[in-house]
């Protein structure tokens, strides 16, 4: 194998959780950043709303705690809510120190501080935020810092395949010790080598029809990380974002949450509101509450969407605060100061994932796993609005301190190092003759699970999609088996993992839970809930060749 493709870290994916990790790390190991499309195109870089943190006096970290375990619906995990909570401050500056410009207003006293807004389920503005393209400006401005690190190598449009691992005589993952990686320009496939491997993938919100992620999001780390022997947790718990755009270019943009927080109001088609039917906190309450509300009002009006209305607030407001909102829907036909926006809820956040510590451990020695590839217990049922990147934040710098702890303890000298990850062979497989097929599965997979397995759930539509994930698995195992990789191949390979994995998880739960909501079990459960925990069992055919 090449020289150049062993390192001391592997960070598969390029958004905040991973580029912050490589940039706390430039100083003191060689680091790969592999991502399979250009270094910017994450769900960070799509992120409009911003970061929540306690900065204002009025503010207080038991009130940001509080609110993260009222919105996660009994199953957040309080210790590691404090944790995340309590680094919010020390987030936001290293994020400034990178030079990333957040929007500032002149305080009581004449100087500058940061605006803060207020999302759904906040009790307080505690949102940092540059406008209403919070997610663009950060990315965009790690990527600079990243490109100018002399110790990071980028490799775009390389798809990661597998992790590779040194296993006991039982075939258990010992430790990880690379991965191969598909070069989606070139059709090579190449070994990278590492003692360290952090996944930083991001969700598995396109496994549904509708969602407001871009296509990268296949849940690529959670299926790597379960294939190789990780628990995962929690994957019944998808955060369908209440309002996406309802246009037929539009695809998956979002309109933000902030546009609620700041007096948007979410009505029917007849003009009348109706949030405040479903809970009193009406617009502001929690996303899954609002996402099954507009659900409800479109399936019993047979309407094909909802509105969001903020026209009422003005042009200058509107401009002010969500210029990008307001220009892009603008280019759809809409003025969102004149008239309401047509809305539906999509997928959106994947709130479960590979289970780890406060480190970012995985259950497989030298693999991390940081943002929302994984179940670290902030979330529980539900995730509070702009958690997330403050979660991908803290775990990152986590993750990265004990990653340069143990570099500089000595624990992987010359003589520890694992050994190199052998070269893909492909001298038995076929080029792909029905690429169709794979096009087919794809629109089928996700056709299904938005039937089936989306806002509203019953056993018997679960068990429909269990029955149809089983069959799909059996076709992709063994095409995945006997032709050469493309990306398109790998992609539905993870999707239908973690599709199976959300059916499982979404059947273990007999309640209905924050995200997870099910007409045969209307109500919370009696029992102190639990996370659901899946132990993986190994998967037949799915580990590729080697030289």
């Amino acid at each position: 194998m090449n020289s150049e493709h062993r390192f001391d870290v592997l960070v598969v994916g390029s958004g905040a959780s991973g580029l912050n990790l490589a940039l706390e790390l430039a100083a003191f190991a060689r680091v790969a950043v592999i991502t399979k499309s250009e270094l910017h195109e994450s769900n960070t870089y799509y992120a409009q709303g911003g970061i929540a943190a306690v900065l204002d006096e009025h503010d207080s970290m038991q009130s940001h705690i509080t609110d993260t375990l009222d919105a996660g619906a009994g199953l957040c995990d309080e210790d590691v809510v404090k944790f995340i909570v309590e680094h919010g401050r020390e987030s936001i500056e290293k994020l400034a120190s990178y030079g990333v410009e957040f929007t500032t207003q002149v305080g009581d006293a004449g100087n500058n501080e940061y605006h803060l807004t207020r999302e759904g389920g906040h009790s307080h503005r505690r949102v940092v935020h540059a406008a209403d393209a919070t997610g663009q400006a950060i990315e965009t401005t790690m990527e600079e810092r990243v490109r100018e690190a002399e110790n990071v190598t980028v490799f775009e449009h390389h798809n990661a395949v597998d992790l590779w691992c040194e296993r006991d005589i039982h075939g258990r993952s010992k430790r990880v010790t690379g991965l191969h990686a598909l070069n989606t320009k070139s059709g090579e496939v190449l070994a990278f080598s590492a003692p360290f491997v952090v996944l930083a993938t991001g969700g598995v919100s396109k496994v549904y029809l509708y969602t407001s992620n871009p296509d990268i999001c296949t849940g690529d780390g959670i299926a790597m990380a379960w294939r190789a022997g990780c628990r995962v947790a929690n994957m019944e718990f998808t955060q369908f974002h209440p309002t996406c755009l309802y246009h037929p270019q539009a695809k998956s943009f979002l309109v933000s949450e902030a546009v609620r927080g700041e007096g948007g109001l979410l009505k029917r088609p007849d003009g009348t509101r109706f949030m405040d039917d479903f809970d009193p906190r009406g617009e502001l309450a929690p996303r899954d509450i609002v996402a099954r509300a507009i659900d409800y009002e479109m399936k019993r009006l047979g309407a094909p969407c909802m509105y969001l209305d903020i026209s009422h607030k003005g042009q200058d407001f509107i401009e002010e605060h969500f210029p990008m909102i307001y220009a892009s829907t603008k280019q759809f036909g809409f003025d969102m100061a004149k008239e309401p926006l047509p809305v539906v809820p999509a997928a959106h956040y994947t709130c479960g994932g590979v289970v780890v510590d406060k480190n970012g451990h995985t259950d497989v020695e030298g693999l991390y796993a940081i943002g929302e590839v994984t179940y670290t217990g902030l979330h529980g049922g539900n995730r509070l609005a702009s958690n997330s990147l403050l979660e991908c934040l803290v775990y990152s710098t986590a993750a990265a301190r004990d990653i340069r702890d143990r570099l500089h303890q000595g624990q992987m000298n010359e003589d520890t190092l694992p050994p190199t990850t052998p070269p893909w062979d492909e001298s038995y497989v076929t080029e792909p003759d029905e690429e169709v097929v794979i096009a087919h599965n794809w629109e089928e997979l996700r056709r299904f699970m938005w039937d089936y397995v989306g806002i509203v759930r019953t056993n018997k539509r679960l068990a429909r999609a269990h029955t149809r994930i089983d069959m799909l698995q059996a076709e992709i195992i063994e095409y995945y088996g006997n032709t050469r990789v493309t990306g398109d191949l790998l992609e539905l390979r993870n999707l239908a993992v973690c599709a199976e994995l959300i059916i499982r998880c979404a059947q273990h739960r007999k309640e209905s839970r924050g995200l997870h909501f099910t007409l045969d079990y209307p109500k919370l459960t009696k029992k102190t809930p639990k996370p659901t925990v899946l132990v993986p069992r190994r998967y037949p055919g799915t580990e590729r060749r080697s030289a």
